[in-house]
């Protein structure tokens, strides 16, 4: 049976990973997360790991692969763009944590499933028409001489 501690302490933990899940492609502080679900850093990691078998960091890059492998599927955008809308700040990582978890490269996925077919990728600019930039893509915008330059989008492979 479960007792009343037990479920207050799963309902702050819910609470802090739906936080995850509304703003996995945000930059997300570990304290403002543990804040979330009141426990200090050290025993919300330790409470979340207990109840869920995984760190809120794996979780969250878990999440982060889950919607990037959505993108790869049906969108029209470079695995940069995909990797930095999913959340992940560095491609190299978001490569890594992607073999990790699937076995193949994010380039290796999309060939795969663009192979099997299904419908046609949703043009990337319609992508990023209708989603929330993130974070890390607002403030890698510039003013230069009056133009907004969005340095992330401008050169494939570099932030």
């Amino acid at each position: 049976m479960t007792t009343a501690p037990d479920v207050e302490r799963l309902v702050n933990l819910r609470a802090a990973k739906d936080l995850m899940d509304r703003s996995y492609s945000e930059e997300l502080d570990l304290d403002a997360i543990a804040g979330e679900a009141g426990y200090s850093r050290f025993h919300f990691v330790r409470s979340f790991r207990d109840t869920y078998g995984r760190t809120p960091r794996a979780y969250l890059s878990e999440r982060r692969i889950e919607r990037a492998r959505e993108l790869l599927r049906t969108a029209n955008l470079t695995v940069t763009e995909i990797c930095y809308l999913v959340g992940f700040s560095s491609l190299g990582s978001f490569s890594a944590r992607f073999k990790e978890n699937v076995g193949v490269s994010p380039s290796e996925y999309r060939e795969h499933e663009i192979a099997r077919g299904g419908p046609p990728p949703i043009p990337g600019c319609f992508v990023l028409m209708w989603s929330t930039p993130t974070p890390q893509l607002r403030r890698s915008r510039r003013r230069q001489d009056g133009h907004i330059v969005d340095r992330t989008m401008s050169r494939r492979g570099e932030p």
